[in-house]
């Protein structure tokens, strides 16, 4: 375990350029202050689908690890035979997995546009619980700022729990 290990143990690093003069365009362009922001067209994340190789292995994992209640599973109707579920992951939103036997999916690989990894709050109590609970089944969690731990799941999926509020992250109010 690492406080200072957000990137998953990625070997490959990158360059560090300084951008500040570039985000502080970006942020007098496109940032309005609250007042000004109108509201959403979307109600909410309805669910984030990721793809699963063993079922029972994800349930064992998102439901009794991360204290995730499976809410459903049905077949998925677009491809027959696979297995589509779904996870509570509170406030009114669903974590979702397929499986796709027979298609022969490759691991995990980041690419532009793709995946990087999928934070979810939770309050502080919970977040030490469950903390405990991954180190006890030798998941290895990256800490981050104090209030960040990063993971990955059995399918290589990247995942952060993070025990700020929704709408805060680091003591910056980002909704």
């Amino acid at each position: 375990m690492s406080d200072d290990a957000p990137h998953f143990g990625s070997e490959q690093d990158g360059d560090h350029p300084d951008r500040e003069d570039e985000w502080d365009r970006m942020r007098g362009k496109y940032l309005l202050s609250p007042g000004e922001r109108p509201a959403s067209s979307a109600r909410g994340v309805h669910h984030q689908a990721l793809i699963s190789s063993d079922v029972e292995r994800t349930i064992a994992f998102y439901q009794g690890l991360l204290e995730f209640p499976m809410t459903e599973l049905f077949q998925n109707r677009d491809y027959v035979g696979s297995t589509h579920f779904f996870f509570d992951i509170g406030n009114g939103n669903a974590l979702a997995f397929f499986d796709f036997p027979g298609l022969g999916l490759e691991e995990y690989q980041e690419v532009l546009g793709g995946h990087h990894h999928l934070a979810i709050s939770m309050p502080r109590d919970n977040w030490e619980r469950v903390r405990g609970k991954l180190e006890a089944a030798g998941v290895e969690v990256f800490l981050a700022g104090g209030t960040s731990m990063y993971f990955v799941g059995p399918d290589g999926e990247r995942l952060e729990l993070i025990s700020d509020p929704l709408g805060e992250m680091y003591g910056n109010q980002v909704l």
